[in-house]
């Protein structure tokens, strides 16, 4: 096995998921406005300080991504941020796009930027302490969207991100992501998240890159936010793992899912589902933030100096979480004590 597959293995295996606390300043301190909480860069270091210093890190959480910001700051034992998260058994890793800019030649479309400087970016990211990365693609669905233009655009910047990353001995996560937003059907959604999965691929294998050292982080197949016919969980899960089976090469060692605007327990839910009909050799985990963080974050408004109660809250929805990876969620497990 390779090296990066061991690292990818190491974030994934034994119930093992993603924490995604790599919001930017802008979307995290829309998540703090929203719990009338100030976001200063304290604050912010604050509540992922609490987060990172959870016990369930150890058991539930392989890898956490963080933003620029955080990768640089250091708690308030004077440990730096991926250090904390080594000591708990974790493994750091980083975001490095700069966002999502309007597509040219689609300006109702969004293309990922930040390919520019990225490989002295990844020198320093490593030497921080990151062993992998995520780059976010992301796509309208409509009757004329994602184009062409959209899907082949993101396919080759997310390659060309990939092979940087490879050669700067880390993991890249490759996030393309169909947005909820919307009225289309599930069955739209399917057609759509098989053809931009199929092209990230043939454009990953056209960069030569080491699919046992990647990580897939996609939407799951779901109706629009809008839709009035809402499917089953159970056609949830039927449908994602039909989606993955047909799109994604055998040697690519995990996926782990985006949580994309569904509840915690929906999120939890269904890869609870997915799971339980698992019959590929995928490990098929969480990459979640609101997923995981949304009710500590509540409870941790409330009174930020509240550590522990705020842990409790993350912890229970962290291993509910690694639970589901497993198969072995259920609903009565939701009632905390």
């Amino acid at each position: 096995m390779s090296e990066l597959n061991n690292i990818a293995l190491k974030i994934l295996k034994n119930g093992k998921g993603i924490l995604a606390a790599d919001e930017s300043t802008a979307t995290m301190t829309k998540r703090l406005d929203s719990v009338n909480v100030a976001s200063t860069p304290e604050n912010r270091l604050l509540f992922r300080e609490i987060l990172f210093s959870s016990s369930s890190m150890t058991k539930c959480i392989g890898g956490v991504i963080l933003y620029d910001e955080t990768i640089k700051q250091e708690t308030s034992k004077k440990n730096k941020i991926p250090e904390l998260i080594s000591e708990m058994g974790s493994t750091p890793g980083i975001k490095v796009d700069t966002g999502a800019k309007i597509l040219a030649g689609s300006p109702d479309e969004k293309i990922t930027e930040g390919l520019d400087g990225l490989r002295e970016r990844l020198k320093e990211y490593y030497q921080l302490g990151a062993k992998f990365t995520k780059w976010r693609g992301v796509y309208s669905i409509s009757d004329e969207f994602p184009s062409k233009l959209s899907i082949n655009s993101n396919a080759h910047a997310l390659a060309r991100y990939a092979a940087l990353v490879q050669e700067s001995g880390m993991v890249p996560i490759v996030e393309p992501e169909l947005l909820m937003d919307g009225n289309h059907s599930a069955k739209i959604c399917f057609e759509k998240t098989s053809e931009i999965i199929k092209k990230c691929f043939e454009e990953l294998i056209l960069h030569k890159i080491d699919l046992t050292g990647v990580i897939l982080k996609p939407n799951m197949i779901l109706d629009g936010n809008n839709s009035t016919n809402k499917i089953s969980g159970e056609e949830v899960a039927n449908l994602t793992l039909k989606c993955l089976k047909e799109s994604v090469p055998q040697e690519v060692p995990g996926i782990a899912f985006l949580s994309g605007g569904q509840s915690e327990i929906e999120a939890t839910e269904h890869l609870n589902l997915i799971n339980r009909i698992n019959d590929t050799k995928f490990i098929l985990t969480y990459s979640y933030g609101r997923a995981l963080q949304q009710s500590a974050l509540k409870f941790w408004s409330k009174d930020i100096k509240n550590k522990s109660g705020t842990q409790k809250i993350f912890n229970h929805r962290a291993n509910m979480c690694s639970l589901a990876a497993q198969g072995n969620w259920s609903k009565d497990l939701e009632i905390q004590s």
